[in-house]
């Protein structure tokens, strides 16, 4: 059941849809746990054909932008929808029709290095998955001992203070390593915002994640953010949604929504 806080955006899609305002939304989304089910492996979050489907058709009627951790390549491949906007690494790389832009480019280096010591540190540790980025470094622990994690997370924090030039954020299962710059997923939505000249339109975020959290809150008193939690949470969110599938379904009556004022 949907949080009183926090309700459905398909049960209670009509009241969702009137806070547009009658206004054209832009849809951004997160890839991993909300489009694909959570998965054992990154290689294994496959988008499903009828998601796709879902992202284009409403890609049709209003601008949609891909917002992912996963490297923007990565992420583009996996939807397959060359239309979209795409930012990878969680917004250090965007990439559209028209647009082109990487933020952090000078901290390659400082990635490369940390990256070997904590291969070297975690070589032993069964199940544990060191993914490198462009630009950044995920550490997923899903696979690990549950014994074994404190130690994993110790090992990070040890590589991260011995590289200055890099910072730690968290998620689900996963410690990963960024450049020490003020950029998120948040700030990289304004941007975008900006770049594509989308100022009247409404903004509305999906996400599942601590790291979709930056863009809820950047979008706090002018846009709409969705949460997607199978069980009730703390999120700056006004919306939520249970599931992929969910978001699958909300996104088909988002385009119905659209095509009723636009004619398209």
């Amino acid at each position: 059941m949907p949080h009183a806080d926090h309700p459905s955006a398909l049960q209670s899609f009509d009241s969702l849809a009137a806070s547009l305002g009658g206004r054209r939304p832009a849809v951004f989304l997160d890839y991993d746990g909300t489009l694909t089910p959570i998965v054992a492996r990154p290689d294994l979050a496959v988008l499903d054909p009828e998601t796709r489907a879902a992202v284009a058709a409403l890609a049709q009627r209003c601008p949609v932008a891909v917002v992912s951790g996963r490297d923007l390549d990565d992420v583009r491949g996996l939807v397959g929808i060359d239309t979209l906007v795409y930012a990878g690494s969680h917004g250090y790389d965007m990439r559209g029709p028209g647009l082109r832009t990487q933020i952090g480019l000078e901290y390659v280096p400082a990635l490369d290095a940390a990256e070997a010591d904590l291969r070297a540190k975690l070589a032993g540790v069964p199940g544990v998955l060191v993914e490198r980025k462009r630009f950044a470094i995920a550490v997923h622990t899903r696979q690990a001992d549950p014994a074994a994690k404190p130690a994993v997370a110790e090992a990070v924090r040890a590589v991260v203070a011995a590289h200055a030039d890099l910072r730690l954020t968290g998620g689900k299962e996963i410690h990963e390593l960024r450049p020490n710059l003020p950029w998120d997923k948040g700030r990289a939505v304004l941007a975008l915002i900006d770049a594509l000249g989308l100022r009247d339109a409404v903004p509305l975020y999906l996400g599942d994640d601590e790291t979709d959290e930056d863009a809820f809150r950047a979008l706090d008193g002018r846009g709409i953010g969705v949460r997607v939690m199978d069980t009730p949470g703390p999120t700056a969110a006004g919306w939520s949604l249970r599931d992929p599938a969910e978001v699958r379904a909300f996104l088909e009556r988002l385009t119905e929504y659209i095509g009723q004022f636009t004619g398209r």
